[in-house]
Formats: C-alpha cells, structure tokens, sequence
C-alpha cells in the first residue's frame, strides 16, 4: 500500500508539472520538467527529461554523445527499487553521475559512472543504488560535486520551487 501511495504522489507531482506548465519535448519525445535541487544554501535550477516506462528507462541517455549542461534524465518508478538495484552505461558516449532519491525525493546516494565502450552489455558494470530508491536522477559527470550537491539535499519538481542561479556560481 505504501509504495502505490508513492507512486501516486510522484505521479501526480510530475503531471502538475508537465500538463499545462509549457513542458517541452525533446528530440527523445520524452517530456521535460524544470527542477531544482536544493541544498542547505542554494537551488540549482535543471531540466529533465522525464523517463517514466520500462522502455524508456531502459534506453535512458544511451546513444547521446552530449547532454547540456543543466539537463539530465529522470527515472521514475512505480515502487521503491531495493539497494541492489542498479544502472549501466551500456550503450551510454558520456560519463554521468547518478543520484538515488527516496520518496519525498531526497538523495540517498550519488555514484559516478564511466561509459562502457564494449559490444556486449554483460561486459559492462552496474552501478547499485546502496539504498532504496523511487527516483533516479542522471546528470553530467561531475555535476553533483560541481554545485555542492550531496546525500540528504532533495530534489523538489516545477518552475514554481525554483529559484534564479546565484550569479558566479561554478558549474559545469
């Protein structure tokens, strides 16, 4: 019962925020979002592409040779993954991290995950949450670290809970 009233919330939050909020698509087709993150002193504005079928989390960002540099995917669950549940780059040309987020969309861990450039998936190595999760979240290698992003700051969805960039701030 938990997990279903997980998914319900997410799901809604994430129709508020595309229906009706002027949410692109991309050249994907998928959905785009604004989001931030934030953390204890600032909010980081990105922009998301919303993964939120069995097919397109399992094509996710593969093929893509660049990804701007505020955008990245969103990966939506219908209930929480276990800690054993992971990513691959199979397929994937950039190097990406990656942030775990429980249901009320805090970070429970973030990991760093290189491009597999072999042929055969089974070469390639998966990248386990270590905690549960409902929602992934898949940026440019290096962002997280970049904008002071960590375990236990939250990702919050919709132009409504973001705020401008503070000027000067180092990004990616």
């Amino acid at each position: 019962m938990r997990n279903h009233c997980i998914f319900l919330y997410f799901s809604a939050l994430l129709a508020g925020c595309t229906a009706g909020s002027g949410a692109a698509e991309t050249a994907s087709g998928l959905p785009v979002v604004a989001g931030c993150f934030v953390t204890d002193s600032d909010a980081v504005n990105v922009s998301l592409e919303l993964a939120q079928t069995p097919q397109e989390r399992r094509k996710g960002l593969m093929g893509r040779d660049s990804l701007a540099r505020d955008s990245g995917m969103l990966f939506q669950y219908q209930q929480l993954q276990s800690p054993d549940h992971g990513f691959w780059m199979y397929q994937t040309l950039i190097p990406l991290d990656i942030a775990y987020l429980d249901e009320s969309g805090v970070i429970g861990n973030i990991r760093h995950m290189k491009p597999c450039a072999s042929s055969s998936g089974a070469d390639c190595p998966s990248y386990p949450a270590g905690v549960e999760f409902i929602i992934a979240v898949e940026m440019n290698a290096g962002f997280f670290a970049a904008n002071g992003i960590e375990s236990g700051d939250r990702l919050t969805l919709g132009e409504q809970n973001c705020i401008e960039p503070t000027p000067g701030r180092d990004t990616l």
